[in-house]
């Protein structure tokens, strides 16, 4: 279940928002020009599942939202604890390169959960807007949106991620330590439960 908690970008002293209601938050994320959708579900699917089962299970969707934004390519994101000796330095730098905040000049960044969780934190007009997104949230962050991602100290999501340009995930960083003062993807996981509906 997604949960949505908003702060003044002074800090976290003050919550001025915080929901885990559906209406609620794409009202809330609307003015931004966020697109927030909740899609079905599809059982069966294990964490790792490779990106051709995943792509297949949600091919209605896809094919439906790629032609409606015109979307150039379509490809799975998944990062999971796999018992390699490098797993947790692989998962660390992971978070460490989508922590810092940053904009996207030339794209758009849409992200469907297929499994897991990630936390995107908008940074617009004087707050932070963090969105716990979980399986079958998908998040659309207009491009030139000031923003973070924490994917958490044990990292495990699988991501459809959908892009206007071929070159990718682009990110501009500004330099700020915002992200460092609000609370990360772990807090919020795990005061999750008693959100507000």
């Amino acid at each position: 279940m997604t949960l949505l908690t908003t702060w003044p970008d002074s800090g976290p002293g003050t919550v001025l928002d915080r929901t885990s209601d559906p209406e609620r938050i794409a009202a809330a994320l609307a003015p931004l020009g966020v697109r927030y959708e909740q899609w079905p579900v599809r059982d069966g699917l294990p964490p790792g599942a490779g990106a051709e089962a995943v792509l297949a299970a949600y091919a209605g969707e896809v094919e439906a939202l790629t032609a409606q934004e015109e979307f150039r390519t379509v490809d799975v994101v998944s990062l999971h604890p796999d018992g390699s000796p490098d797993w947790a330095d692989r998962a660390r730098a992971a978070r460490e390169k989508f922590l810092a905040e940053h904009t996207h000049e030339d794209d758009d960044e849409v992200r469907f959960f297929v499994s897991g969780a990630g936390v995107f934190y908008l940074h617009a007009g004087g707050v932070v807007h963090a969105v716990l997104c979980e399986k079958g949230d998908l998040l659309g962050v207009p491009k030139g949106t000031t923003h973070w991602f924490d994917m958490g100290t044990r990292p495990s999501f699988t991501a459809i991620r959908f892009f206007h340009e071929e070159d990718g995930w682009i990110g501009t960083f500004t330099g700020s330590e915002i992200a460092g003062r609000f609370p990360g993807f772990d807090t919020l996981m795990a005061g999750h439960a008693g959100a507000d509906a």
